[in-house]
Order: C-alpha cells, then sequence, then structure tokens
C-alpha cells in the first residue's frame, strides 16, 4: 500500500513537535574554542548583541542564547533561553559546576532571561566564576560574575546534555 506523500510529510511535522531535535555532542573543550571565537571574530572585537541579527556562515542569533546555542553546536539560529533551560539542558548543584556548563535565569521576558558559560572559579572559596557570556552595550566578554551561586537570583546551574567529558 502506498502512502501519499502529503501524510508522510504531515507525520515528519508532527514528530518534530513531540521529540524536539537532540543536539550533536561536544566536548568541554571544543565548546569553550568556539565561545572564545566570538571575543574576536568582529574585526578583533567581540561579536555585537542582537536579538534579531545573524552572525557568520553559521548564523546564530547575536543574543546570550544563541552564543550559547553556537558555543555548544545546538542548531542554528540557536535556540531561546528557556529551551535551553527545560530542554537541552539537566540541573546542577553551584559547587559542581564545570567548564562547559550553564548559568541560566528561565523566568521573565525575552529581555530579562539570561544565560552564561561557565569558565572557572574566579577563588579558591567559588564565591565568583569566569562566565562567557553575550551581553546588551558590551556584545561578547569574558569576565567574572556570581550568577546562579546564591540559590536565591533566579539563577540555575546547569550540565547541557550534549556535552561531553
Amino acid at each position: 500500500m502506498r502512502v501519499p506523500a502529503m501524510v508522510v510529510a504531515v507525520l515528519i511535522a508532527l514528530s518534530t513537535l513531540v521529540a524536539p531535535a537532540q543536539a550533536a555532542t561536544i566536548s568541554r573543550a571544543d565548546m569553550i574554542a568556539r565561545a572564545k571565537t566570538w571575543l574576536t571574530a568582529n574585526n578583533g572585537g567581540p561579536v555585537p548583541y542582537s536579538q534579531t541579527s545573524y552572525w557568520g556562515s553559521e548564523g546564530y542569533r547575536q543574543d546570550c542564547s544563541g552564543y550559547v546555542s553556537m558555543a555548544a553546536k545546538i542548531g542554528a539560529p540557536g535556540q531561546r533561553t528557556v529551551e535551553l533551560y527545560d530542554t537541552y539542558s539537566t540541573r546542577i548543584a553551584a559547587a559542581d559546576l564545570r567548564w562547559g556548563d550553564i548559568v541560566v535565569d528561565p523566568n521573565g521576558t525575552g529581555t530579562t532571561r539570561h544565560v552564561v558559560i561557565f569558565d572557572k572559579w574566579a577563588d579558591p572559596y567559588k564565591t565568583a566564576y569566569w562566565a562567557y557570556e553575550q551581553r546588551d552595550v558590551y556584545g561578547t566578554s569574558h569576565r567574572v560574575v556570581k550568577y546562579g551561586l546564591s540559590g536565591t537570583d533566579g539563577y540555575f546551574p546547569r550540565k547541557l546534555n550534549n556535552v561531553t567529558g
């Protein structure tokens, strides 16, 4: 029995709604290497922040979640912050943060949610850490932050499901 092409197309479309696309695996080292590229990709300077523009040949959105998606090789133009939180990662304790993990505030609006990539602890007491982030006005940056460490600021440490090592 032949199944009409239209039925096949509808079934394929429905299957993508039921099961979200899985991202290809990437090592922590490769993810950080990709994150670093945007620090100097704009003629030696950082990629500018934008929620409506796309960067480079891969075409990732130039906002925080587009940046994290680019670094982690999660399909262009990039997932939104809420999807990175809900679908593409699992919660971990702040003390267990490792190179290439993310810290996410999934609440609020498209202009208040945020996600950063954990690089390393800034001090031996784990009171602050170096993070890669894409932020308004500054674009791509690598700086010391404290998001997610208090347990009361709305940020949550997460491990991306496709990151290995």
